[in-house]
């Protein structure tokens, strides 16, 4: 009888001991499955010197990673880089995080970013405002814009509405990306001085910054004292010393990428919109959706909706504006082709001016 016990207990107890077991595998494989399924997609980007708050591309960039974390419970971050030097730096750091998609914002980065992308094959990388053409590796995506046709409609909406005839360019450092906005713009201004019969001067001056907001003031003011009543710029941070400038000797700045007219309402005529954040969410999504992004470069325009004239338009002449949208439109169904650079400014005047 006491045997018969005995095996009753001890049956009980591998029983249990089984039971127990079971328990904790199931529940070890459950803690696992969630860890995996609770892995954010992770995406973070590198500013150049302007800083995440220059109120132009580093900014809109950021404001459209926040917007694809909120869509989409993606984890974002970023890294401001106070100095050339620090590009390097911040890239490894990034790395290091094992973010899933590495944003550098600027072409001023090129060539760290294709360091980077090459010691880390197994990470992917994007990069605003410039391509790497037949050189493209493949962790790698460049994103650039049709920035000459936002820069077209803003020479027009200046060239309908000044008044002295004389109008203004402020770049930041010569490269292909602002030869896009000057040659633009200037196509813009020729189209528009055609229309009304007249003929505008132009002038452009380089900073050869980004950041230098009092060196752009300084340019703005000499200007508009020769005679310039409307400056536009593509020059990042520089730009908000024109603006400053234009507030001062009540002129008008065309701000750029962010519609800048909250910085001064009364003397900021409209903004050439390059809406790099509507393309960091697109292309980040894509990625995030498993879609083939690397090796290749994407770009983006009118047709996209992410380049234009911003909403604000409070100090254009309503016909101008409506006339503006016309040219849009003929520029989104390939009527009008707004030059990139000097070679294809000529052409434009050839075909369109002369």
């Amino acid at each position: 009888m006491l045997a018969f016990l005995w095996r009753k207990t001890i049956k009980k107890q591998i029983s249990l001991l089984l039971i127990l077991v079971t328990i904790l595998v199931l529940s070890g494989c459950s803690k696992s499955d969630e860890e995996g399924s609770d892995k954010k997609f992770s995406t973070a980007m590198v500013t150049d010197t302007g800083g995440v708050y220059d109120q132009s591309f580093n900014m809109s960039s950021w404001q459209g990673m926040s917007n694809f974390a909120e869509n989409t419970g993606a984890k974002v971050s970023y890294v401001e880089s106070r100095q050339s030097s620090d590009y390097p730096i911040n890239m490894d750091r990034l790395a290091d995080e094992n973010i899933d998609l590495i944003w550098a914002v600027g072409f001023s980065l090129a060539d760290v970013l294709k360091r980077a992308a090459e010691t880390n094959p197994e990470l992917n990388y994007a990069i605003i405002d410039y391509s790497y053409g037949d050189d493209t590796i493949e962790n790698v995506t460049g994103v650039v814009f049709r920035a000459e046709e936002a820069a077209f409609l803003a020479g027009y909406v200046a060239g309908k509405t000044t008044k002295t005839f004389k109008i203004g360019f402020i770049g930041g450092i010569a490269s292909i990306v602002v030869d896009q906005f000057e040659y633009g713009y200037r196509a813009g201004v020729d189209y528009a001085a055609k229309e009304r019969g007249v003929n505008i001067e132009f002038v452009s001056q380089y900073a050869e910054s980004f950041s230098d907001a009092a060196k752009g003031k300084a340019i703005a003011l000499k200007m508009y004292s020769n005679g310039c009543d409307i400056v536009f710029h593509a020059a990042g941070g520089v730009g908000i010393g024109l603006i400053e400038a234009a507030k001062e000797t009540n002129n008008f700045a065309i701000g750029v990428d962010m519609d800048q007219a909250h910085l001064a309402p009364k003397n900021v005529l409209t903004t050439a919109v390059k809406n790099a954040g509507k393309a960091v969410e697109i292309v980040s999504t894509k990625a995030m959706n498993g879609e083939k992004i690397g090796g290749q470069t994407l770009s983006f325009g009118s047709s996209d909706g992410c380049v234009g004239l911003s909403e604000s338009t409070q100090n254009i002449d309503p016909k101008v504006y409506i006339a503006a949208m016309k040219i849009q439109d003929k520029i989104s169904a390939g009527e009008i082709t707004p030059p990139a650079n000097a070679s294809e400014y000529k052409e434009f005047r050839e075909k369109y001016i002369n």
